[in-house]
């Protein structure tokens, strides 16, 4: 039902310079992975295998990531260190992937609508790899998302609440509740003050989206911060239809934070690689 999983990664990655003067933030290791590895593993694992990705100038890392490298195989072939490059040859064999540019940085929304011709009129997955979302033992975020999918047949958020104090970094939503970790959304705000946010329930990069959302956003107006911002586009479609909010099962690192970044570096090591 749903194939296809879009990564925008054309962005500045100002929050870490100058780290990301010369490497996509992508592209930032966690232990010995890359970010946007993580990403296409969680679509992979959802069986999600048709991968598109909006990039940028300076973003050639992501293609050359998602490739083979005969120099480098051929160097290590027969070694110990061939097994490292094991998960990326799986990833590799196992999904495509297709590659656009955004030309000017014009928000989320313009990212999403920028990925419209490798997507085309069929509902899909919205990954932003710098939120770092893990559930180990349980399900990945982008398959509990995927199975509610199967159920209500809508553009679907992954939530998570956050302190009060925090709201103005994130879209915030409020709703009712139809059962404890789902909400159908009537009121959706791009980064609010903390006396304006509707409630402390904030939208994170999982998006489960409908194809009728690429007209929405060519409709949306510049909002905050002069961009097309993908909560404007999903608040009309909420108005005409059915938007849901997922308070997802896992953990989720902003790794486009330094706190976040080492948080889930931390995590990381100590949980799957001692």
């Amino acid at each position: 039902m749903i194939r296809k999983c879009l990564f925008p990664a054309a962005g500045y990655g100002t929050r870490f310079l100058p780290a990301t003067k010369a490497m996509p933030k992508e592209m930032l290791p966690v232990v010995n992975k890359p970010l946007i590895q993580y990403g296409v593993e969680e679509a992979r694992d959802a069986g999600l295998t048709q991968i598109a990705i909006v990039t940028g100038r300076g973003k050639r890392a992501l293609e050359d990531h998602f490739d083979i490298s005969y120099e480098l195989e051929h160097q290590i072939k027969g070694t110990d260190k061939e097994r490292f490059l094991d998960e990326t040859r799986e990833l590799i064999d196992q999904c495509s992937f297709a590659y656009t540019r955004q030309v000017e940085m014009k928000g989320l929304g313009h990212a999403i609508l920028t990925g419209q011709p490798l997507i085309g009129d069929e509902p899909f997955a919205v990954v932003l790899a710098d939120d770092l979302c893990l559930n180990p033992g349980g399900d990945p975020v982008l398959l509990q998302m995927v199975n509610l999918y199967k159920q209500f047949r809508c553009s679907i958020v992954a939530i998570q609440e956050v302190p009060r104090e925090e709201t103005s970094r994130y879209g915030v939503i409020a709703g009712e509740m139809i059962r404890d970790d789902i909400y159908r959304v009537n009121t959706m705000v791009e980064k609010p003050k903390p006396e304006d946010a509707p409630s402390n329930l904030a939208i994170i990069g999982r998006y489960i989206l409908t194809p009728d959302i690429f007209e929405l956003i060519a409709q949306t107006e510049p909002g905050k911060g002069g961009e097309i911002q993908i909560t404007d586009a999903l608040m009309k479609q909420a108005q005409r239809g059915c938007v849901l909010a997922y308070k997802f099962k896992g953990r989720r690192f902003d790794c486009g934070s330094a706190e976040g970044y080492v948080e889930a570096t931390n995590y990381c090591f100590e949980n799957f690689y001692n």
